[in-house]
């Protein structure tokens, strides 16, 4: 299963937040279980079946979460120096995760649709966290938001289509 370009993942951060955004390789993958307070984003195709999942750290998070809202960036930078993510903030990266399904789609040739976040509040189910932990077809980066902060987030292919 393929991946989206990164140019549409940038497109996407850039149209829904109205600011400049930089993506690069991430150093690492992006650990659910290592990264205190992340997210995970599970997609599924028109059968309902596992398609894609998504991570996003939780500096990601929160810059997303408080810019998307016009929220000051002082918010996201307190955030993530206190570790503990406001509900609103998730929320709102949500819509962000909920609009990557689009590129998903693209990148699949067919639809696919956000089926549940799973905040650093929540438990995701068994299967997420073996995805986002596997090795296979993944893109890694860091999302640089101008104003705001940088954080990571991992697009992981599943393989169902």
């Amino acid at each position: 299963m393929s991946l989206p370009p990164r140019k549409l993942v940038k497109d996407l951060f850039e149209g829904l937040l109205g600011r400049d955004v930089d993506i690069s390789d991430a150093p690492a993958p992006l650990s659910a279980q290592a990264a205190p307070g992340a997210a995970l984003a599970r997609y599924v195709n028109n059968a309902g079946q596992l398609t894609y999942v998504a991570a996003m750290d939780l500096a990601l998070l929160a810059h997303t979460g408080a810019s998307i809202a016009l929220i000051p960036a002082g918010v996201s930078a307190d955030v993530v120096k206190e570790r503990s993510l406001p509900e609103h903030l998730l929320e709102n990266a949500a819509e962000v995760l909920n609009v990557l399904a689009a590129p998903l789609g693209d990148a699949s040739g067919s639809r696919q649709r956000l089926d549940g976040v799973f905040g650093p509040q929540t438990t995701p189910p068994h299967e997420l966290i073996v995805h986002a932990e596997s090795l296979g077809s993944r893109d890694d980066v860091v999302v640089d938001i101008a104003g705001y902060g940088s954080g990571a987030l991992a697009i992981i292919a599943v393989g169902t289509v």
